[in-house]
């Protein structure tokens, strides 16, 4: 705000490429409200423009420099007067000069590291933000914008299992059983619990959900434990050998990933409490540290229409029985072989195939093939004639031996 004609002579705004598309997420403040911030991961890279608007069209701006920062801080509240800054990168938009009109500016921070999440606690605040500084004379133009980082962790699928057994001597003996020690934000705590020994009375039983936080190190070291989630599993009194199922859902909490020593300045760890209360009011409990990391959400790949059709008709198909087209084959051309003469006991060879002719028109054998018969029929008649000739000269001589008798 301008009093008297002095204040600042121009804004500073801050666009994020892409920030109409992209993911928000929710940031806890300090005063417990909640807002949304762009969302990032570590690696990507931040990039956007800076737009410098002066407040009167035809007034004059003196600066000594325009400069964009990238930072990530971790502020003890504790101890405000100390920030630890554990990244930091810095980019120079404009030479010092003097500003006539509005000017943008494009500013590009290129596979930044982002080693750890934003997190705002009870003690501790770890956060990301880009700061622009126009350096003048008297005091600078300063405009924050502040994003907010996850980081994702995808554990093995080896995730052994939580068994314990517990109890007062000649009391209570019970045993307990999670199915897995490492859980994601939005997965489901199963197990079951399974009393041995019952010699006092139970009233009701319940698991708590248990945040600590622990900022600072040593003995000046700030723990704060914060209840999330309370589930009662049990109410009455248990008797030897039952067994009590547990089922608890996370997604309906406000949980982080587990963090351990950031920076040597704060941990967040996570707790299941099983808590027992007997007729007298007496608490009996005991907790067991899990880890939760975040996962990334899974991405179904697109599949092509004509894919999702195949799969349709062969689904319909293959459920009602409907009739599928035969394979088409190749049609094959052939000649029927030549019909034996009867009584004849002689098998002619397979004869060679030929093209059927076309519908319509005469079949005409080639000259060849006229001349090869007229051939063939000479000389079937030849033999005939030799038979001829030999009948006569028998003739002859039965003739002649008359004649001479």
């Amino acid at each position: 705000m301008s009093f008297f004609g002095f204040g600042p002579s121009a804004e500073i705004e801050i666009l994020l490429d892409g920030s109409d598309t992209r993911k928000a997420a929710e940031l806890k403040l300090e005063d417990g409200r909640k807002e949304r911030f762009p969302l990032y991961y570590d690696g990507e890279t931040v990039s956007g423009k800076v737009n410098v608007v002066l407040k009167k069209s035809n007034g004059k701006l003196e600066h000594q420099g325009i400069k964009i920062e990238f930072i990530g801080q971790i502020d003890l509240y504790f101890d405000r007067g100390n920030r630890h800054e554990f990244v930091s990168m810095v980019r120079e938009l404009a030479r010092p000069g003097i500003l006539t009109q509005n000017a943008s500016y494009n500013f590009e921070f290129v596979n930044v590291e982002k080693p750890y999440e934003s997190y705002t606690g009870s003690n501790v605040k770890l956060r990301y933000y880009l700061r622009v500084s126009m350096v003048k004379r008297l005091s600078d133009l300063v405009k924050e914008q502040e994003i907010c980082v996850h980081t994702l962790a995808q554990y093995p699928d080896l995730n052994s299992s939580i068994k314990m057994e517990v109890g007062i001597e000649d009391c209570l003996h019970i045993e307990f059983e999670y199915n897995k020690s490492k859980y994601h934000l939005k997965d489901v705590i199963v197990g079951k619990i399974y009393f041995l020994l019952v010699r006092i009375k139970i009233k009701h039983m319940e698991i708590q959900v248990i945040k600590r936080e622990i900022a600072g190190s040593g003995p000046n070291a700030l723990n704060e434990n914060e209840t999330l989630a309370k589930f009662e599993i049990m109410d009455g009194a248990p008797v030897r050998g039952e067994s009590i199922p547990i089922r608890l859902f996370l997604s309906g909490y406000d949980l982080t990933p587990t963090m351990r020593d950031i920076n040597k300045k704060f941990s967040v760890k996570y707790y299941l409490n099983l808590v027992l209360v007997d007729e007298e009011e007496r608490r009996y409990f005991k907790q067991q540290e899990v880890t939760l990391f975040r996962k990334a959400d899974k991405k179904r790949r697109p599949i092509a229409s004509n894919m999702i059709e195949r799969g349709i008709f062969h689904h319909r198909t293959a459920q009602f029985g409907g009739p599928q087209p035969p394979p088409q084959q190749p049609q094959q051309q052939t000649v029927e072989s030549p019909e034996l003469e009867t009584g004849s006991t002689h098998v002619s060879p397979a004869m060679p195939s030929k093209p059927v002719a076309a519908a319509g028109q005469s079949e005409e054998p080639d000259d060849d093939e006229a001349e090869a018969d007229d051939d063939e029929e000479d000389e079937d008649e030849e033999p005939e004639a030799e038979d001829e000739d030999n009948d006569g000269d028998r003739q002859e001589d039965r003739d002649s031996k008359n004649g001479q008798l």
